[in-house]
């Protein structure tokens, strides 16, 4: 297996790990309840997706 020649710097290793960030996920407001959603996600609660009942809700039986 390959090993490095040099060891690899504190700065230079967190030069590399610069990119591994968490960003924050697009929310919209759901049209018929109000509460934010994650975007292009359906809603467990009221089963609906964009405006659109997909499936039963998980307060519905």
């Amino acid at each position: 297996m390959a090993h490095p020649k040099r060891k690899i710097s504190k700065s230079r290793r967190d030069k590399r790990r610069t990119h591994h960030k968490i960003t924050n996920k697009p929310m919209i407001a759901d049209p018929v309840s109000g509460e934010l959603t994650v975007y292009h996600r359906v809603n467990v609660d009221t089963g609906m997706y964009r405006g659109v009942k997909v499936m039963k809700g998980k307060n519905e039986e």
